[in-house]
């Protein structure tokens, strides 16, 4: 049975462009499905006909070409032999048998007769292309993404493409970005027929078995109704909760398959309860060969919840590329040359040409969804919320009055610190009436969230050169985008980075760290990488570098993927952390008790290693008071060959030889002069004299190793203990990594006098922020960190944490033991994510815009990127800035989405990349105006927002020269919306551009 390729490219097309989802109202569903007739009509009209038409236009260019070549064969027949040397049948007249040229003359003329009455077998050729065309973009398509399978022949071999790199990373995404979704989707609807069903996500309960899987998983919610059923509306309501497993479930639903193992019981349940038959028969409709209408959005809704993609940089660049090299390996098939399969070569041609312009069509249509994507990914993202956290010693005390009444604050620091529990009242002051005495407790921490916009303001305007007395950012965001938004400030700033991404081991994978593509285990986690650490890259100066732990399962890929980004010859060294010291006689084959930890170098000549402070200097006396200070004794020889031959002779006339097997450590000069110098201690007898090496002569510290044992780095046995000591016996992190190992790390290139910077964007739980809050508290040092996060102990882990090492450097179960702390300041924010700009595509109405998808050259996506969406509030909507503290976005936060005002200040900040100096509020004719001094290289700019609703803009003009610029007197003014201040510049299109969208 013939199988039908159109049909079948219909439903791949179908499924390119996925109609599957067409009643989910998400991302780029939602966005999909604004142009659904449309792309159904390319599908199924436009495209067809398209193909039938290249099709005949190329069959009868073919025929009129083979007719004309017929014409001038029967033409050279006559020329060369007087008349037609061949019968109606093309057969060779039997005159004419042994002449060569006839011979081959003949031989073309039946070649081309063969062609024309081929080439009019139009149906089988039509299959055919259709047949390319289906297998073309199905080979290249995997559940949702286009991936790299490059072939040739029939037989599916892979290809790897070559231009003579030095060192070719090959990896099946590596030209794509790998996307972490950080969303979990609440509500999701889809109707069959006149119903309606809803997935609705619930908080899933506590567990009482302590018995519990890591992993979690989608599974009916413990409802007292569940499903629940609205006949007057004809709506169906799921509940599902997202956790993890007990041991009983573990039991029933197996390690492998889980979740599809838990969808099976799910379904089954879920049709015994439905009673009203109409709907029973909707859902249980078949949707494909393997499911039923609800089994497929079972599976669609948990798998678009749980699993991770890829956008493709370009899209429409690779698949040409590949499109080349099918047609060349798949349409001109070499292997049936010279076999019984062989076809004529103008088969070839216009089968290869219909191909080729009809997937160009596909390929431009198909890049343009893809671009969208890429484009709002790549996009700068808005800062959402911007908060402090401070020491009181950085307060002023004229808000000390407010501070204290603030109830929410002071519920924060009894959690904190548990000032209200009786053994704990002696770490702190308090007044006669019971209450804390705020000056006498300089280390308790505000938390600017809990105050108003008032309060907020007159703390932050008091300080002057804001960002230098910042110590520490603390982003809740996905890690690429956070460092794409550091760019245009901290590139060639920061100093050093340590990292502690996923290792991609089975644990990683069983505990959902780190989710992949079937198949693509050490590609995706490549590709996600390989983007980071190259964005991180061009944040670190030339005298910095970073650290990565790392296990032994991807060293060997993290360690070339360093050197495809570093450099091969900026390799400094690779660290060995004795992570364990006891044996696990459980282990198959080794009992692992180490990690690595590569370092490279931005710059291996620019390096700026500093020594690691001894620990040792006790070991240095005076016992005979010598002038040059503390001293201990060396021996006066070594292991190391130096070219000195020659004796010693002591005072009491023994003559000594080196030692054998050793050497003297100094030549024979240098001893004459320290002997001279009383800097020898003899000894007795025939014993060797020792040199004295003076405290004041040796290096101000220790060059780092590359082994650090548990006693010099600490290990997990020892970070487990710190954080219980932190957060008490509740484990809220696993796997933290030592304080102590970090520390150790970030000494060896982060100078303790200067303001230099520590990025870790893999911050976990906040171990690298707890490192240099303690160099700095141990030597006095202005270092400072920067901390991305986006997992949900962003709050519940790694800012408390934060919070509490800043009180006091000893904690035990939880609770302070001192109240030692050291003055600091940290800002933390949240971002905008690309699911939220997703979620806040908008459409304007295009009215007599509105073209036809026939036009195939720069329609759809491109249009809509230039019309359609560009008022979209995650592509700065210019107009909105007209009331700039009032933007607002859909934001998920969460199980919910949420429409949150975003920080249109900071984020501007961040893309014009200044140093801030001053945020200071003004009020004039009861307007409110925030204004931002910055530094950008040599120069002051000055930025103005405020609401323009109502503004008498002359008035405006006069108060903005005469007090704020007057004040500031800066060398560029920015200024939001409408205004007439002379010389200064528009916020919106420098912002417009900066971002990216």
């Amino acid at each position: 049975m013939a199988v039908d390729y159109e049909t079948k490219l219909k439903s791949l097309l179908r499924t390119l462009f996925q109609f599957e989802s067409a009643d989910l109202d998400f991302g780029i569903y939602r966005i999909m499905n604004k142009k659904r007739d449309d792309i159904n009509k390319f599908i199924d009209e436009d495209l067809i006909e398209a193909i039938h038409s290249e099709f005949e236009s190329s069959k009868e260019a073919d025929q009129k070409n083979i007719e004309e070549d017929l014409k001038s064969i029967e033409s050279e027949m006559e020329e060369k032999f007087g008349s037609k040397i061949v019968d109606d049948k093309g057969k060779l007249l039997p005159v004419y048998a042994q002449i060569p040229l006839a011979q081959e003359l003949a031989e073309k003329y039946n070649s081309l007769k063969t062609s024309i009455e081929t080439a009019s077998v139009s149906d089988q050729h039509k299959a055919d292309i259709f047949s390319h065309i289906y297998h073309f973009f199905s080979r290249y398509y995997d559940n949702g993404d286009f991936v790299s399978l490059r072939r040739y022949s029939h037989k599916e071999k892979y290809a790897i493409p070559y231009n003579g790199e030095e060192v070719l990373l090959h990896w099946a995404n590596k030209d794509q970005y790998y996307i972490k979704t950080g969303e979990y989707f609440k509500n999701y609807s889809f109707k069959t027929g006149e119903y309606t069903v809803n997935f609705e996500l619930v908080e899933a309960e506590n567990t009482t078995n302590n018995n519990k899987s890591e992993k979690r998983y989608f599974v009916l919610g413990s409802t007292d109704e569940n499903p629940t059923y609205d006949a007057e509306n004809k709506e169906l309501t799921i509940f599902f909760e997202y956790r993890e497993l007990i041991q009983d479930e573990q039991k029933e639903y197996g390690t492998r398959n889980a979740q599809d193992n838990i969808l099976e019981t799910i379904y089954s349940a879920l049709i015994s309860n439905i009673q009203n038959e109409g709907l029973k028969q909707s859902l249980t409709k078949k949707y494909s060969e393997k499911r039923t209408l609800l089994q497929k959005h079972l599976y669609s809704y948990t798998k678009r919840n749980t699993t991770d993609y890829f956008i493709h940089k370009d899209l429409k660049g690779f698949l040409t590329q590949e499109l080349d090299f099918y047609i060349k390996n798949e349409v001109f098939n070499l292997d049936d040359l010279g076999t019984d399969n062989e076809v004529t070569i103008e088969q070839y041609v216009t089968r290869a040409r219909v191909i080729k312009s009809l997937c160009l069509k596909i390929i431009d249509f198909l890049a343009q969804i893809e671009d969208f994507q890429k484009m709002l990914f790549e996009k700068k993202k808005f800062v959402v919320q911007t908060d402090y956290c401070m020491t009181l010693d950085n307060v002023p005390e004229e808000l000390y009055p407010e501070i204290s009444e603030n109830e929410d604050q002071i519920n924060e620091w009894k959690k904190l610190y548990g000032f209200g529990e009786n053994k704990q009242s002696t770490l702190f002051s308090f007044d006669e009436n019971g209450n804390l005495n705020l000056r006498e407790n300089p280390y308790l921490v505000l938390d600017t969230k809990f105050f108003n916009q008032d309060i907020k303001d007159r703390l932050i305007a008091s300080f002057d050169n804001l960002d230098e007395l910042i110590d520490g950012i603390l982003a809740k965001s996905e890690n690429l985008q956070m460092l794409n938004l550091l760019h245009n400030k901290y590139a060639g700033k920061i100093k050093c980075t340590y990292i502690d991404p996923p290792y991609n081991t089975e644990k990683d994978k069983t505990e959902g760290k780190f989710v992949y593509k079937d198949g693509y285990d050490f590609s995706s986690w490549l590709t996600f990488m390989y983007d980071r650490l190259h964005s991180s890259w061009n944040l670190i100066c030339s005298r910095g570098g970073c650290y990565i732990s790392i296990d032994d399962v991807e060293y060997s890929q993290l360690y070339e993927l360093l050197a495809n980004i570093y450099g091969r010859q900026n390799h400094v060294a690779t660290v060995i952390w004795e992570k364990v010291h006891t044996r696990k006689n459980s282990a198959k084959y080794f009992s692992v008790s180490h990690d690595y930890i590569p370092c490279f170098a931005k710059n291996k000549d620019n390096w700026e290693r500093i020594l690691i402070p001894r620990d040792n200097t006790d070991a240095y006396k005076n016992p005979d008071n010598d002038p040059k200070g503390p001293w201990k004794s060396d021996p006066v020889y070594a292991n190391n060959p130096y070219d000195a031959d020659y004796t010693i002779e002591k005072p009491n006339g023994i003559v000594l030889n080196r030692p054998p097997g050793q050497y003297w450590r100094f030549s024979e000069d240098t001893i004459k002069s320290k002997i001279s110098k009383g800097e020898i201690i003899w000894g007795k007898g025939k014993s060797y004299p020792m040199i004295k090496r003076y405290l004041s002569e040796v290096q101000n510290g220790l060059v780092p190793v590359t082994l650090y044992d548990r006693k010099f780095a600490g290990d997990n046995p020892s970070a487990n203990r710190e954080f219980d000591e932190l957060f008490g016996s509740d484990r809220l992190f696993s796997y933290p990594k030592p304080t102590k190992l970090i520390m150790r790390l970030l000494q060896t290139n982060l100078a303790r006098s200067q303001y230099e910077i520590a990025l870790d964007f893999f911050a976990g739980s906040g171990t690298t922020g707890n490192a240099v809050i303690n160099l700095n508290r141990e030597d006095g040092g202005n270092r400072k960190y920067i901390l991305v996060e986006m997992g949900e102990y962003f709050d519940t882990v790694m800012k408390p944490r934060i919070q509490k090492v800043m009180y006091s450097d000893n904690w035990k179960n939880g609770k302070p033991q001192s109240n030692d702390g050291i003055r600091h300041i940290f800002k933390y924010q949240s971002l905008e994510q690309y699911e939220d700009s997703l979620n806040n595509i908008e459409f304007s109405d295009s009215g007599s815009f509105q073209r036809t998808l026939s036009d195939m050259d720069g329609y759809f996506l491109r249009y809509m990127l230039d019309f359609e969406t560009k008022e979209s509030p995650c592509r700065m909507n210019i107009a909105k800035l007209k009331a700039p503290f009032d933007y607002k976005m859909k934001i998920a936060e969460g199980n919910e989405i949420k429409e949150k005002t975003i920080d249109l200040v900071e984020t501007f900040n961040y893309l014009l990349g200044i140093h801030v100096l001053k945020i200071q509020p003004f009020e004039n004719d009861g307007i409110y105006y925030r204004v931002i001094l910055g530094q950008l290289e040599d120069e002051k700019v000055l930025i103005i927002w405020r609401n323009t609703e109502n503004l008498d803009l002359g008035r405006d003009k006069d108060f903005i020269e005469g007090t704020i610029i007057d004040q500031f007197k800066p060398s560029k003014t920015y200024i939001n919306a409408d205004f007439h201040v002379k010389n200064a510049y528009p916020i919106e299109p420098e912002f417009k551009q900066l971002m990216g969208a």
